[in-house]
């Protein structure tokens, strides 16, 4: 299928319905919404809910009376929380896979997507007791759409449309990557749009200028491998304890070693531009690793204090140099956002490694040189979890971006709302690389297309 008709069959998704948000009346659907190209034929999970097929009516009086479940699933924790319209966090929990993360050396995706369907009852159900509710008090369901990895997504979404289905709910599938950004909206009540943000995680490396919701320029990303996924190889190379992932483990040790001992190459510095690359940095660390004779499968706990000592400044080493990284290309970015949109004032740092102290020291100090403000949502709210999804889905709902309750019951051979690469905005044309990874065919047009694309169909 091409570009324009991906787009065109994922436009009706996200319509801005201009009908009142808050006392709106769902009728039972007679025929299926409408859903992306390229989606996976997948069989529904058995009906655990009583469902109940008297349609009834949404009542709020305020945007302050919503209350959402978010059902995050995206790759290796499930994660729920439910969130109200005023920002108050009545419940949060995550599942954590850290055990497999361990055993397998990194996401294996079918054992991530076990994991998850055994996880995603209990965590849900928690997520509602602690919050001290019932599905029927729900106004919405949000759910992580994408991007990630398709079988670890599925588990989130049929759980979500369960719920939605059985409980007359309206459904909003949410971006991930968005979520990394618009959560710190919660923390920081004002932050407002436009602002430039650095989404850094194990699989992504992203800097964007957020100019309203659902609306972002692409300043850069990755063109291999992300600086969470640098970390946790570095780890595991150096034999830590990968329980809690790697970038903790790196960052504990390397407050033990000597930042300048191993003289790492900067990556990219001949392009001039905002794009990422850890692939090289890694192979660095590699080398380094190997002409120490350091023997990564003995664990750290049970090397010589010398041994110890040369892990710990390899570890020092390769956090300075990732992070430095991190700081040039967030210096021109900031040269660049303020070019598009003068009055940005904040630059929001999300995602698993901005919970990294040494990421946020530097990055403070790259943002006051510029007379900007670092926001920093707390670490709770930096790695994967329900409360971003919950949160940028009451964003999204308020903007009448959301679908009606699905059918009761999904047939066998449904095929379901996933994206697993789903770019969140189209790229600044100074930030365009021609790195080969770049030119992947793309699943899935960007969240801002889908949207402009929606605006202009409603004018």
């Amino acid at each position: 299928m091409s570009s324009l008709q991906t787009l065109s069959s994922t436009i009706s998704r996200l319509s801005l319905l201009r009908k009142p948000l808050f006392c709106y009346t769902f009728k039972q659907r007679t025929t299926r919404p409408t859903w992306s190209s390229s989606p996976l034929k997948l069989s529904s999970l058995s009906n655990r809910f009583f469902c109940s097929k008297n349609y009834g009516q949404i009542n709020m009086s305020s945007k302050d009376d919503l209350i959402v479940l978010g059902i995050e699933t995206s790759c290796d924790d499930t994660a729920a929380a439910v969130v109200r319209g005023n920002g108050e966090i009545l419940s949060q929990v995550v599942s954590s896979q850290a055990d497999l993360l361990v055993q397998y050396g990194g996401v294996a995706p079918k054992m991530a997507e076990e994991a998850h369907s055994q996880a995603i009852d209990p965590v849900v159900r928690e997520a509602l007791d602690k919050a001290n509710i019932t599905e029927s008090d729900l106004s919405a369901v949000a759910v992580t759409i994408g991007p990630g990895l398709s079988l670890c997504l599925r588990v989130g979404v049929q759980k979500a449309r369960k719920i939605a289905s059985c409980f007359n709910l309206p459904i909003i599938g949410v971006h991930h990557m968005e979520a990394h950004a618009v959560v710190a909206r919660l923390i920081e009540r004002e932050l407002q749009f436009p602002f430039l943000a650095l989404l850094i995680s194990g699989g992504h490396n992203l800097l964007i200028v957020a100019h309203n919701l659902g609306q972002y320029t692409q300043l850069g990303t990755t063109i291999d491998d992300a600086i969470g996924e640098a970390f946790d190889k570095t780890a595991k190379w150096l034999g830590l304890d990968m329980s809690r992932s790697g970038g903790p483990a790196v960052e504990e040790l390397a407050l033990e070693g000597d930042a300048e001992s191993v003289k790492f190459s900067t990556p990219m510095k001949q392009h001039k531009d905002c794009n990422f690359s850890y692939a090289g940095l890694k192979t660095q660390v590699r080398l380094a690793i190997e002409s120490r004779n350091i023997d990564g499968k003995i664990p750290i706990s049970s090397v010589s204090s010398q041994d110890r000592s040369s892990r710990a400044d390899i570890a020092a080493s390769f956090q300075r140099v990732a992070v430095l990284h991190l700081e040039e290309r967030c210096e021109r970015a900031i040269e660049w956002a303020l070019n598009i949109e003068p009055s940005i004032k904040h630059l929001v740092v999300s995602g698993g490694v901005a919970s990294n102290k040494t990421v946020r020291d530097r990055l403070d100090q790259v943002v006051k040189k510029n007379n900007l403000q670092l926001v920093c949502p707390p670490p709770s709210l930096c790695t994967d979890n329900g409360v971003m999804v919950a949160w940028t889905g009451i964003e999204n709902f308020r903007m009448g971006r959301y679908d009606p309750p699905p059918p009761v019951d999904d047939p066998e051979d449904f095929l379901y709302d996933l994206r697993p690469r789903w770019p969140l905005g189209e790229e600044y044309a100074e930030g365009r690389s021609e790195a080969r990874s770049m030119r992947k065919a793309r699943m899935h047009p960007s969240l801002t297309s889908v949207i402009q694309a929606s605006v202009q169909q409603q004018s």
